[in-house]
């Protein structure tokens, strides 16, 4: 066993019986690099990743591949889910010297950790012009040995190329101009013909394979169709969550997405299911389901919410990272089927209805297997959820339940709790479910402990340990699950919580130059640049998120401050987010905000929580709610305001409140009055 068994990761623990001498990042890898005068090799996947393994089999468990690579680097191994930050760094390095990126990373350093080559995956031998991994160690090791001073150049040319791309959101901003000036529905049209151009408008999504979800996107377009009525954009945001569900994206037997398809038509995954995508997918199926009351939107929810709770869910409250796409060294293996074994377990009387609905076939759809998917559409919508059709998942899962199943990287990240925390919330929101708002508040509550067991908010925990000091993504996205906790019952404790968070993520992460914020704490000494992460990816950008907390919190506190930094945050990527919404996806719904302005809704008087919850079920984005039964002078929205015998509903903006209304129904025609992208002129 190598330096890594010591380790609670999932992933560097898969790798501690490597004959490579693997160190984890830190302080013994980094002096020993200077002390031997070697270069590094950082290695960087996660548990669940398909290549990673490959790569591990083919070149990390091969005795002579590795005594090569502990005689000539100081070998370090890191999980990407662990130290996003270092993974943030090095893969930038990458892509900028080849174009390109994905895990496996492995790059290479100088014993001052700065980045000179790199690449994903190599294979054992030369193949299709792809050099050897034995070829790459041995070109690293001589050009190291013999071309020093070119190499420590190269380094130095990419570390700068690092730092300059980090200036990002230092240009001067506009001042003193109105807010609608600044922000307008030109800008709004323009983010919308910008992703329509992406769009798959027969199999839904955005771009070509491999195809990720794009949540971010999907969310716009559907704020973009309440403003404006755009039939195009309710459209496609529907298509593409409709066509992920069928597809084998979705695990049609246990619930919950895989991570991303490798074909345009949401066919073949990669089969690891993550954290972070099941919860903005049911972020996104919460939002579709307000919009259209869509019953398989409803049911796709609750599987998705139940198969986490089934298996990403430790006794504590947390939630678990991922599980594999492997198992017995197979990609999907646990999920795929063939005709027979589909026949043996559901007989002659529902074999071939199933099959037929689920496009199971004797040749198979998939590497002579099946991977389930709606191919009849129609059938499927009517049958989804019957008696029959539940008789038939059960019984599957039951035969599934019997294979060697996959890894489970049990390690809780806590960014990916708050935003499974969020998913939750809503979820427990749009369907009026008390069993699922209890998940969301045990979940928090569980994080909340383990905060005050640190001292600090950390990055990960498990088996009682809390070993990565927070990055901003973790911070940021707990505060907008504190509100989205807030919003959904009125507990002010978390309204509290999150309005101290503000401060906390301030002093520790802010560069008051650009108005953004840096991806790691001050202090952290073991980057070589400090990151200031911008685009929406697989996750939302920390930035835009804060930009976003900023907003909804400055409204129901009335901190101006809050809300000016985030209208900068917005103006200095105004032109990149109308240009390129798909990588500014939640950077476009705060910018459809600030252009429309916030519905500023207070309820107050004897009903006032069944008022809220009444209001809750329907799709309105761009609000803030504050809501009590009694007169509170202590909150923005319900300061100054009367109530009558039953509770009165204020629709506000600036603090400047219409005339109250009895019933939420009066307070959506009020609403509908007021939305200025359906008349002509907003065209």
């Amino acid at each position: 066993m190598n330096r890594l068994a010591s380790e609670t990761s999932p992933y560097l623990l898969q790798h501690a019986h490597n004959p490579v001498d693997w160190y984890p990042w830190g302080e013994e890898a980094l002096l020993l690099a200077k002390k031997l005068d070697k270069p590094i090799l950082v290695s960087i996947g996660y548990s669940a990743c398909h290549w990673c393994h490959v790569m591990e089999r083919e070149s990390f468990e091969d005795p002579a591949t590795a005594a090569f690579m502990n005689e000539a680097f100081v070998n370090v191994k890191i999980d990407r889910e662990e130290r996003p930050d270092l993974d943030h760094i090095y893969m930038d390095a990458v892509q900028a010297m080849s174009g390109s990126g994905g895990w496996p990373l492995n790059v290479f350093l100088t014993p001052e950790a700065k980045p000179f080559y790199g690449g994903t995956y190599f294979p054992p031998a030369r193949v299709h012009n792809r050099p050897s991994w034995m070829e790459v160690l041995s070109g690293i090791s001589r050009a190291f040995r013999e071309d020093r001073d070119k190499i420590e150049e190269q380094a130095q040319q990419l570390t700068d190329h690092l730092s300059q791309q980090n200036q990002f959101g230092t240009n001067a901003l506009q001042v003193n101009i109105l807010q609608e000036e600044r922000f307008n529905y030109t800008q709004l049209h323009q983010a919308f013909d910008a992703a329509m151009g992406q769009a798959d408008k027969l199999s839904g999504g955005f771009g070509k394979a491999p195809k990720f979800p794009q949540t971010f996107t999907i969310n716009y377009l559907l704020r973009y169709h309440f403003l404006t009525g755009t039939q195009e954009a309710l459209d496609q945001a529907l298509l593409s969550l409709d066509k992920m569900i069928q597809g084998g994206i979705y695990d049609h037997l246990g619930g919950g997405f895989a991570r991303y398809s490798t074909d345009t038509e949401w066919l073949a995954p990669h089969f690891e299911k993550m954290l972070y995508d099941n919860a903005l997918l049911v972020l996104s199926l919460c939002e579709a389901f307000q919009v259209t009351a869509n019953p398989v939107y409803e049911k796709i929810i609750r599987q998705t919410l139940g198969f986490v709770i089934d298996e990403l869910m430790d006794e504590e409250g947390g939630f678990y990272s991922a599980l594999d796409a492997d198992s017995e060294g197979e990609e999907g293996k646990f999920y795929t089927w063939s005709l027979a074994e589909v026949m043996d377990v559901l007989g002659e009387e529902d074999g071939p209805w199933f099959a037929e609905i689920y496009d199971v076939t004797e040749k198979g759809n998939w590497e002579h297997v099946n991977i389930l998917r709606v191919r009849d559409e129609e059938r499927w919508k009517v049958e989804v959820g019957s008696m029959k059709w539940e008789k038939c998942r059960k019984a599957l899962m039951a035969r599934r339940g019997g294979r060697v199943r996959p890894g489970l990287d049990d390690k809780i990240l806590t960014s990916w709790n708050a935003l499974m925390n969020l998913a939750f919330s809503s979820a427990a929101t749009v369907l009026n479910d008390a069993q699922i708002r209890q998940v969301a508040e045990k979940n928090m509550a569980f994080l909340w402990s383990y905060r005050e067991k640190a001292g600090e908010w950390r990055h990960n925990y498990k088996k009682g340990e809390y070993k990565v000091a927070a990055f901003l993504d973790d911070q940021a996205y707990l505060i907008w699950a504190m509100t989205g906790l807030y919003e959904m019952g009125g507990d002010e404790i978390w309204l509290n919580r999150a309005k101290a968070m503000m401060d906390e993520v301030s002093a520790a992460y802010s560069d008051e130059e650009s108005r953004f914020y840096y991806y790691t704490q001050k202090g952290q000494e073991d980057v070589i640049v400090r990151k200031k992460e911008i685009y929406d990816g697989a996750t939302p950008s920390g930035n835009a998120v804060m930009a976003l907390n900023g907003w909804k919190l400055g409204v129901l506190t009335g901190n101006e401050s809050w809300k000016n930094r985030s209208r900068d945050m917005v103006d200095a990527v105004l032109q990149v987010a109308t240009r390129y919404p798909t990588s500014f996806g939640v950077w476009s719904s705060l910018l459809a905000e600030l252009a429309t302005g916030t519905f500023e809704i207070g309820i107050l008087g004897p009903g006032a929580d069944e008022k809220r919850k009444q209001l809750l079920l329907k799709y309105l984005p761009f609000k803030v709610v504050q809501s009590a039964e009694n007169n509170r002078e202590d909150l923005p929205l319900l300061m100054g305001k009367n109530s009558g015998a039953d509770a009165l509903v204020y629709l506000c903006r600036d603090y400047v409140c219409k005339k109250p209304v009895e019933s939420i129904e009066e307070l959506f025609q009020l609403i509908e009055s007021e939305l200025p992208g359906k008349s002509d002129t907003a065209q």
